[in-house]
């Protein structure tokens, strides 16, 4: 296959519940759009916009990208980090000389934690109900 049949590169993100499907288009003016919205207007929170961009700052390449995401499930910073993640592996798609500086930086690592289920006779995951002695 050749190059030019790509208009667009994709990336899948995950952390705790949230999936993130990111395609990146090269040529583009630098806009990010995160379910049909701006993502100033998805993501209220600046650390979650500059840590889900930071891959595009770290192989200089902000703003030679447009950037739409779909994401879906989680809370608002897990949906941020899958986002991050997607982005990464687009990037590596675009051009897989970026690995080392993404690898460095530990962005093709899938984060691993999740919410722990809950156990029966428990309140929660570890905690137990108070012991009461008489």
């Amino acid at each position: 296959m050749a190059e030019a049949e790509f208009t667009y590169y994709e990336g899948i993100g995950r952390r705790k519940t949230a999936t993130a499907r990111v395609r990146i288009y090269p040529g583009g003016n630098g806009t990010i759009v995160v379910n049909e919205r701006p993502v100033e207007e998805y993501f209220t929170r600046e650390w979650d916009i500059k840590n889900l961009s930071e891959p595009l700052v770290v192989t200089n390449n902000l703003g030679r990208f447009n950037v739409t995401v779909h994401v879906r499930g989680g809370g608002i910073t897990g949906q941020a980090d899958a986002i991050r993640l997607g982005l990464a592996r687009a990037l590596l798609k675009f051009d897989p000389e970026n690995r080392p500086i993404l690898r460095k930086m530990g962005m093709l690592t899938r984060d691993p934690r999740a919410k722990e289920r809950k156990k029966p006779g428990l309140k929660r995951a570890r905690k137990a109900p108070q012991y009461t002695k008489r």
